[in-house]
């Protein structure tokens, strides 16, 4: 599972968390960065396409932050091979 979020507290990024990377060291951390930030999009990465599903999503973040606006249509298109249903 991943979240695409914007933070409100540092820089007003749009950022990306992968839950499933997450190790006990920082699972809070970023979870809690998550959590404080606003929800932009979410979804379930499916295993077999994990690398190529992080590449798209990264792309997308950058984007986002370049000043594109892209909405959950979208998002969804560009993801939907590797996103569960």
């Amino acid at each position: 599972m991943f979240e695409i979020y914007k933070e409100k507290a540092y820089t007003g990024e749009y950022r990306v968390v992968y839950f499933s990377e997450l190790d006990d060291h920082n699972k809070d951390i970023e979870i809690d960065r998550a959590m404080k930030g606003d929800h932009f999009f979410d979804g379930f990465i499916l295993t077999l396409k994990k690398e190529r599903a992080m590449k798209q999503i990264e792309d997308i973040v950058y984007r986002l932050n370049e000043g594109e606006t892209l909405d959950d249509q979208y998002l969804n298109k560009q993801l939907k091979e590797f996103l569960a249903e």
